[in-house]
């Protein structure tokens, strides 16, 4: 066996103020065949979260004042003295109850006096004692002890040397995993031969509680006492592992957060040498579109806002997408843009006439209500319901009027409709948030004022996802649709220039408020005549002008 050098040790040791509290090594021999007799009475040295165990060197802060007494004066007379933890490290003045019955008698090898004006001593374990009495307290405590003989081994146990095996390997674990142990304790743990001096060093060594160490301390069988230490280490190794693997998954998504940053850094870099960045296109996109808005001057102030809060952000974060959707959305919808009217009756007469036979009640109805928004000069008026069975012509009188007044036409179908968030939109805090139908529809339109079809309102339910008839009453209402709520935007949105058109097939199952907000017109079926008359002047001609036949060219018989 290689003899450790206690010198080097000590000097590598205390070079580091952090190392204060690290256990040193001794000579296991050296512990083993010390046969010098112990008096029954010696002075009593209390510490604080510190354990000594036979064999094993530690440093020592003092900083009571009978403690430095008792150790310049067991130096200077070279005499063994008593250390035991003390139960209460907030106890000054410990008395027998505050003290652990089971210490180790210890000399002092050396004190320093550290720069910052503390007093460090360096202690080396000889044997246990147990504690009997405090004789007295000044200048310094005086117990009378009696000295503890250690367990016997057979060096040929079989289990012995088991345990032995797998204390050695657990430690071994402990000092790759713990950053708190130098390396210097494996090499040392490698070259014991004693089981009695591996139990020690590895309990004094190891980063377990005094009160466990304590425990250990007391355990007179040895092998009892090293299946307790072999169970502390395993807990220990367990929570080491842990840690160490927390720390491995925290490196390795540092490491691809890092990867990917540096990634889109040099990204970033190549896109500006060659003059196209995307994330700064998309920018000044968004920026050229808002000057070409007629918005006013609170949307305005709102985009400003979100575009600068979406320039502060990370583009490759998940909210980037959801903030660029929203400051989007804003640039695209037509806010201020109207297509410009053309109410001449006549060329909407000829325009119905052309597109639809018969109807006379209900087209002279149209022309009444078209002519009666000529004179008003705004859309405050009852919304027009059209009400009748499939198939009579409803929503295609809606696109006439729309070509009558050359506006755009949208269409949206309200059959089975439940969410009231399909009508007002859903907040941004949702995944997947998108704007109410009405908006979306808007957008599609290009303008503010398209003739907009409200196709099966009588077909609207309600559940618990919310009422939508009751959205609709703030649609259709000419005097609270000009400040229109989506929830989406967040922005009030004037929807009085809207032309709104109604269709339904019964109208009693429509809400009675927001029937009251609707004019009623009854389309009804039509005669024989009537239907003969639609297929010679719309259906046939469309039928056989979509097979290459143009419309001068059909003729019909009287017996068609």
């Amino acid at each position: 066996m290689n003899k450790i050098d206690l010198k080097d040790i000590l000097q590598e040791n205390l070079a580091d103020d952090n190392q204060d509290y690290l256990s040193i090594l001794g000579d296991e021999k050296e512990m083993l065949n010390d046969h010098t007799d112990i008096p029954d009475t010696l002075p009593i040295l209390p510490l604080r979260n510190t354990v000594l165990f036979p064999g094993v060197i530690i440093p020592i802060n003092i900083g009571r004042e009978k403690s430095l007494k008792l150790i310049r004066y067991v130096y200077k007379s070279s005499v063994p003295f008593g250390v035991i933890a003390q139960r209460d490290t907030n106890t000054e003045n410990p008395k027998l109850e505050d003290l652990y019955t089971i210490g180790t008698v210890a000399t002092v090898l050396k004190i320093l006096e550290m720069p910052d004006g503390t007093t460090t001593a360096i202690i080396q374990g000889k044997k246990r004692f147990e504690l009997d009495d405090i004789l007295y307290d000044e200048p310094y405590h005086v117990g009378k002890i009696t000295v503890k003989q250690e367990d016997t081994i057979k060096e040929d146990d079989q289990e012995y040397n088991a345990i032995g095996e797998a204390l050695k390997e657990m430690a071994l674990k402990i000092v790759k995993y713990s950053s708190n142990i130098p390396n210097e304790a494996g090499f040392a743990l490698k070259n014991i031969e004693s089981m009695l001096f591996l139990i020690n060093f590895i309990s004094s060594n190891t980063d377990i509680d005094y009160r466990n160490k304590q425990e250990l301390l007391e355990i007179d069988i040895l092998k009892e006492r090293a299946t307790k230490l072999l169970e502390l280490l395993g807990k220990q190794v367990k929570i080491l592992e842990l840690k160490e693997d927390i720390q491995k998954k925290v490196k390795v998504d540092l490491d691809k957060q890092q990867r990917e940053y540096l990634l889109h850094q040099q990204m970033k870099t190549i896109q500006n040498e060659l003059g196209a960045n995307p994330v700064d296109e998309d920018l000044q996109e968004l920026e050229e579109a808002a000057k070409k808005k007629k918005w006013g001057k609170n949307v305005q102030e709102i985009f400003e806002k979100e575009l600068q809060k979406l320039k502060r952000q990370n583009p490759s974060t998940p909210d980037y997408s959801v903030q660029f959707n929203y400051v989007k959305e804003l640039t695209e919808l037509p806010w201020e843009h109207y297509s410009e009217d053309n109410f001449d009756l006549k060329k909407a007469s000829e325009i119905l006439d052309a597109d639809h036979y018969g109807l006379d009640k209900v087209k002279e109805r149209i022309l009444e209500y078209l002519a009666v928004l000529k004179l008003k000069g705004d859309m405050k008026s009852p919304i027009l319901c059209l009400y009748g069975p499939p198939g009579v012509g409803k929503t295609s009188l809606g696109k006439s009027v729309a070509r009558a007044l050359n506006r755009e036409f949208v269409r949206m179908s309200l059959g089975g409709l439940h969410d009231e968030s399909e009508i007002r939109g859903h907040r941004r805090t949702y995944i997947g948030a998108m704007p109410g139908r009405i908006i979306q529809s808007i957008k599609k339109a290009g303008t503010s004022n398209p003739v907009f079809i409200l196709d099966e309102i009588d077909k609207v339910g309600q559940d618990f996802r919310g009422d939508p008839q009751s959205a609709l009453l703030e649609v259709l209402d000419p005097e609270q649709n000009t400040t229109f709520h989506d929830n989406y935007l967040d922005v009030d949105y004037d929807l009085s220039k809207v032309m709104f058109i109604a269709t339904a097939n019964d109208i009693s199952t429509i809400a009675p408020p927001l029937r009251d907000r609707m004019e009623m017109i009854e389309v009804s079926g039509y005669l024989m005549e009537e239907k003969i008359e639609i297929a010679k002047r719309h259906l046939i001609p469309k039928q056989l002008v979509n097979h290459g036949l143009k419309a001068e060219q059909i003729e019909f018989t009287d017996d068609i």
